[in-house]
């Protein structure tokens, strides 16, 4: 017999037969449908007493000679172009309260806000028309970005780190409106948003957004430092959506706050375009200045006065995680300031972080790592010291503790694994801190030292144990290996973080310490390899959490790839020792790979060109530094011939 196959038109049951039992019914005569091929359509409108939608199917007819195979792509598209979930603003007095801390407005009001999407097509049926009309070039584009990233030289679990967090843009957590700003939960319920407003101090570790879709992130450095900021220079860590003002109702956070500063260098540096600095920098200036203010009145380099962070406390007196964050923000300002034509502004900040540096160096540097120094007294906020001189709300055993140890929440002397994250920004974004680099290292080896556990069966944390326990490995937030744990330490200090293992993981790879840092990276994967958790959700306060995207710096850490469009400088130095040394990369102009050789680095363009005048290439104990005028287009290779 001649093999023939054939493919006919679906047939669509939008509503599935419903009775009393109906859930046995509807797949009993499915079944029998499909399995006699008498499959009979519907729209869906045939049932009267429906009590909502019950479920649909689509059949595919199609003939298969022995032997041969058809791929038939199925497209869902949806189209949901009125938004009623609004949070961070002042809500309309009709408003109900709904899960994630936002609410709805009511159905016949008009939508606040619509998605990006709805400015892109008319209805579900262009999406998928459009998705019929481009569906080989979209895969073809897809696959191709897919096998330059799997193509580099990396361990196979850290690629799954990287590529795996990607699903957090393509989900609930990530939101565009129509005049294609970004927005975002920290991560998201089942029912609702997690934890709103694109948080700065959350969105401070995820690195993939800025390199991925730089005009995209752009736009949340304008959401900060435009829409959130006050006059005065504060900034509501939590955006309103949909864009606009957000009320001043709570702290500043300090690490999100200082950290938007430094990301404004990045960023910068990302896109090249100094128009955008020019308007952006009397903002950040703005933000840092109201920071000094609030946090360091007296100039002494560290912030002093009790500031709001990531685990959602204050922490009184100067720490590492945070000062580390300040010099960050103090020496990206000295750069963005000559940058945008205001040298003058310059000196006071530079010498402000030379001398955080120091104190940071003499006061919090204990021989192994930097600490809290815990203070309440000698400060301009009294309200701790007022609290115990009028305890009306206290009782006397809490009364007893706060006297004995000082404010509840504190780090203290204990080893933190974000004690030194602006150390770590700073190495990303090609920023210059006088922090003594010794010192930093010796910061990371402690954490490693003493946070990181192959095996936590042995180690308590009632607090949010699902994270990592067991025989399972992972890197605490934060331990005291010199003794001295405050009865009331930070709230989640006992919890292990997918953002924060990448953080230092990364953070301990740029600094020459791969073999450590690669265990941490391992240790995470292995938690998410499917057996007990989702390999695509790397959860904390919701699912698809925003500072897990801090996975897409190892990346740069392993190959040391960092471009600047504003100078037009590539750096490479891949920290493993492999040749050939293959890397994806992606740029605000386009993206391909990086090959490094024994005599050679050559890029290939798949999408987009690179503008290349000068590389310096590394090998870990040295650099070369060369001039090379190239201007690389999708398609095309440039080599340059170089001994490394």
């Amino acid at each position: 017999m001649p093999r023939h196959s054939a493919v006919r038109d679906p047939i669509v049951k939008a509503m599935w037969l419903r009775g009393p039992a109906w859930c046995y019914e509807a797949v009993s005569a499915l079944w029998k449908e499909v399995s006699t091929g008498t499959f009979t359509g519907n729209d869906g409108n045939t049932d009267t007493d429906t009590d909502g939608r019950n479920g649909g199917s689509v059949l595919v007819p199609c003939t298969l000679a022995p032997g041969d195979e058809i791929t038939i792509p199925v497209v869902i598209t949806w189209y949901f172009p009125n938004c009623y979930v609004t949070a961070g603003g002042v809500p309309p007095q009709d408003n109900a309260s709904a899960p994630g801390g936002c609410c709805r407005k009511p159905e016949a009001a008009p939508p606040p806000w619509r998605p990006y999407y709805a400015s892109q097509w008319k209805d579900a049926r262009d999406v998928a028309l459009c998705v019929h009309r481009n569906y080989r070039t979209l895969r073809a584009r897809t696959l191709a970005f897919k096998d330059a990233l799997f193509s580099s030289s990396l361990p196979p679990y850290v690629l799954d780190a990287v590529s795996a967090n990607l699903a957090i843009l393509k989900s609930p957590t990530v939101l565009r409106q129509e005049n294609g700003n970004l927005w975002g939960w920290e991560g998201c319920f089942s029912t609702g948003g997690c934890c709103h407003g694109a948080c700065t101090h959350v969105w401070n570790y995820a690195q993939s957004i800025p390199h991925l879709f730089p005009d995209v992130e752009r736009t949340l450095r304008e959401q900060e430092l435009k829409r959130s900021m006050h006059e005065d220079g504060y900034v509501k860590f939590r955006a309103a959506l949909p864009d606009g003002p957000a009320p001043r109702d709570f702290h500043a956070a300090a690490d999100g706050q200082l950290g938007g500063i430094m990301k404004v260098y990045r960023d910068w540096h990302i896109c090249g375009d100094r128009e955008w600095l020019r308007r952006m920098y009397p903002l950040a200036k703005r933000s840092l200045d109201y920071c000094i203010r609030t946090w360091d009145p007296d100039h002494k380099g560290a912030l002093f006065e009790p500031h709001h962070n990531t685990y959602d406390i204050e922490f009184w007196g100067p720490d590492g995680m945070c000062t580390s964050i300040y010099l960050g923000a103090l020496c990206a300002l000295v750069e963005l300031s000559r940058a945008a034509g205001h040298p003058g502004d310059a000196p006071f900040y530079e010498e402000l972080a030379r001398q955080g540096a120091a104190f940071m160096d003499k006061r919090l540097f204990n021989g192994e790592y930097y600490l809290q120094k815990v203070m309440y007294t000698g400060l301009r906020d009294r309200s701790f010291l007022e609290k115990l001189a009028n305890p009306k709300d206290i009782n006397a055993a809490a009364l007893a503790l706060l006297k004995k140890e000082g404010p509840k929440y504190q780090y203290a002397n204990g080893c933190l694994s974000d004690g030194v994250i602006g150390a770590w920004m700073a190495k990303l974004y090609g920023i210059e801190t006088p922090l003594d680099r010794a010192n930093v290292r010796k910061t990371l080896r402690s954490i490693f030292r003493y946070n990181f556990r192959r095996d936590l069966s042995d180690h308590a944390n009632t607090q949010r144990p699902g994270y990592a326990m067991g025989r399972e490995g992972g890197l605490i937030l934060c331990t005291w290996p010199k003794g001295g744990k405050p009865t009331l330490p930070f709230i989640y200090s006992d919890e292990t973080w997918t953002g924060i293992e990448y953080q230092v993981a990364s953070h301990l790879i740029l600094e020459g310490l791969v073999d450590e840092g690669l265990a941490i990276v391992r240790a995470a994967r292995s938690r998410h390899d499917g057996r007990a958790r989702n390999p695509w959700n790397e959860y904390e306060c919701g699912s698809y959490y925003a500072r897990a995207m801090a996975s897409y710096a190892l990346l740069g850490a392993l190959s040391g790839f960092r471009y600047s469009a504003v100078n037009k400088t590539l750096w490479f130095a891949p920290k493993i020792k492999a040749r050939p040394f293959r890397t994806f990369f992606c740029t605000a102009s386009g993206y391909g790979t990086i090959t490094l050789d024994k005599k050679a680095l050559t890029i290939e363009m798949i999408e987009g060109e690179l503008a290349v005048e000068r590389v310096c290439i590394g090998d870990g104990e040295r650099t070369v530094e060369k001039a090379w005028r190239a201007s690389v287009q999708a398609g095309r290779t440039a080599k340059t011939q170089l001994r490394v």
